[in-house]
């Protein structure tokens, strides 16, 4: 048999070694592929200009690097994923992105046009600048490079927006931003679009002290990982990973590792140094006492190896449900910020700035179109437009008060002193998700009782509750032909009213029935589900004093009751 002191200095030993090879296995990543359980025919391709600093580029050793390309390995690394990344021409990485030889692209601006064919899961913002040469023509914004000769990189954000500007503007298309500030530098043609932060970075590498940033061509533009439309799975597992990320700091690591030199002083780069350096010291004194502690405590050291893998795999399990909790919640905020940011402000200027100008020109000249839309309906129109955009702006703040809700019990509940009507809950949570009903089914029966009495309660957080079990509902289904009925009632034995929602989709077992709102249970984890939604439910249904039931039966559909009672105020007792 060993002696103590050899059993501990083959320990020792082994244990230098394993760290050897982890230090060795970091430094492996001139192929970009990351090791993975999945078969190589499960490489996921990620796509990326190879001259976009200091997103992503391809440095003097010809090793792909970046702000994107950081982000790509680690979020592969704590998903799992066996990934390789082609760095390209950006006109070369969309057309094989748009064939299908690339899975998803790393870096990508979200614009309007883009958000209708692309599922989108972004990680920071970008935005376009004009850059001049000292003796360009003087302009203030991009309305007046009309006529002008203006350099942008083909197929890129840029060019689509001043494409489709009708502004008349010659556009000169390049493959690289690199190459349209040498143009403009150079003396040739009148001014360049490119991304504000690549346009800074290179203009100092490239020594270009001629050419400056004049005017931002858009506000900030969200950019981040895309996909094809139909591939919301592949896009789910890099918005989970991006959570993760953000959640323990690891991405804001990376992000002030590449934008911060751009804003502080040239003494960043060794304190990062200096600190990645203390950092593995103490890793590696932590592992060096923890061994010696197990040396001297060997009776405890099977017991105290199991408490700490329990610990690792709960802190796992809690941040993997962080990271789908945060995905979720920027999926559900999208909509109805979309619609706060796109529409209200402009519909609001009009209905107040034109409204009695129009009503005279109505009056002398007859009715008129505006926007394709007679002007006697978008009269009427406007008004319910308002009131939509300012429920969905109420529905974001009961989003995110909710989550502060689930995450830190005992905090002040929401306040519950409004009178609701129950009918009108139900009808504003269906024009809310009328687009999801009309693509599930043409098949929706409704039938509202008449004159329910009405209860005190937060309208914003049930109509939450309803809105979430019609989409439930949408996704059972499986043919459009299945119906949906929804009926609103007075049980006057339990004094409470009463909604129910009744599919005919695929059901559900009854085994898991008892586990529908238990957080993070789902069984649509594939396609994006976080399994949150019931269980915020049930959570505000309780502190509403209400029950929410479910009868289903497997292939045949499944039927949800949810009963309030009808709590008064003291003072009106």
């Amino acid at each position: 048999m060993l002696s103590f002191y050899q059993t501990k200095y083959r320990t020792f030993e082994m244990l230098f070694i394993g760290l050897l090879s982890f230090s060795i296995s970091i430094c492996k990543a001139q192929d970009y592929e990351l090791p993975s359980a999945e078969p190589k025919n499960n490489q996921i391709i990620i796509g990326g200009d190879y001259n976009y600093p200091p997103y992503e580029f391809t440095d003097s050793s010809g090793k792909f690097t970046g702000y994107n390309v950081e982000l790509s390995q680690e979020i592969a690394t704590v998903m799992g994923l066996n990934i390789k990344i082609k760095l390209d021409a950006w006109e070369s990485i969309r057309d094989q992105f748009d064939r299908g030889e690339i899975d998803i692209l790393q870096g990508m601006a979200a614009t309007p046009e883009r958000t209708d064919i692309y599922n989108f899961s972004p990680h920071t913002y970008v935005n376009h600048s004009i850059f001049a040469r000292d003796d360009s023509p003087k302009i203030s914004d991009y309305t007046q490079l009309g006529g002008y000769r203006v350099i942008v990189q083909a197929n890129g954000s840029a060019f689509d927006m001043l494409n489709e500007s009708n502004l008349n503007i010659i556009l000169i298309q390049v493959e690289t931003h690199a190459d349209a500030l040498r143009l403009l530098s150079s003396g040739r043609y009148d001014f360049a679009v490119v991304s504000n932060l690549p346009g800074l970075y290179l203009s100092k590498k490239l020594g270009l002290s001629n050419i400056t940033a004049i005017s931002s061509l858009e506000r900030n533009r969200l950019y981040g990982y895309a996909t094809k439309a139909g591939d919301e799975a592949l896009i789910s597992q890099f918005a989970q990973g991006l959570a993760i990320l953000k959640n323990t700091g690891r991405q804001q690591e990376i992000y002030d590792k590449w934008f911060g030199p751009l804003k502080v002083s040239p003494w960043s780069k060794a304190g990062i140094a200096i600190g990645i350096f203390i950092v593995v010291l103490l890793f590696i004194s932590t592992i060096v006492i923890i061994w010696n502690k197990a040396l001297r405590k060997k009776v405890e050291s099977r017991t105290n190896e199991l408490q700490a893998q329990q610990l690792q795999l709960l802190h796992a399990d809690k941040m993997a449900s962080l990271g789908v909790l945060v995905s979720g919640v920027a999926h559900e905020i999208n909509n109805p910020c979309s619609i706060l940011t796109l529409n209200f402000p402009f519909v609001k200027e009009v209905f107040e700035q034109t409204a009695e100008v129009l009503d005279e020109h109505q009056s002398l000249h007859g009715d008129f179109l505006i926007a394709g839309v007679g002007y006697n309906r978008l009269r009427n129109m406007l008004p319910e437009i308002l009131d939509d955009m300012h429920v969905a702006s109420n529905k974001v703040k009961g989003i995110v008060e909710d989550l502060k809700s689930f995450a830190v019990k005992g905090e002040t509940a929401h306040e519950k002193t409004e009178r609701l009507d129950l009918n009108e809950l139900t009808s504003r949570s269906l024009r809310l998700v009328s687009n999801q009903l009309k693509n599930s089914t043409s098949n929706v029966e409704v039938n509202l009782a008449n004159k329910l009495p009405t209860f005190y309660g937060s309208g914003s957080r049930i109509e939450q509750v309803i809105v979430n079990l019609i989409l439930n509902a949408c996704q059972a289904l499986e043919d459009k032909s299945q119906k949906i009925t929804i009926t609103t009632y007075f049980h006057a034995k339990y004094d409470c009213v009463v909604f129910t929602i009744e599919d005919q989709g695929v059901g559900i077992d009854a085994k898991n029935l008892i586990k529908l709102t238990d957080p993070f249970y789902t069984t649509k984890r594939q396609s994006g589900g976080t399994g949150l939604g019931l269980s915020v439910s049930a959570g505000i249904v309780r502190d509403h004093q209400g029950k929410i039931t479910f009868k289903s039966t497997l292939g045949q559909g499944t039927k949800v009751k949810l009963s309030l009672p009808l709590i008064q105020k003291e003072n009106e007792l």
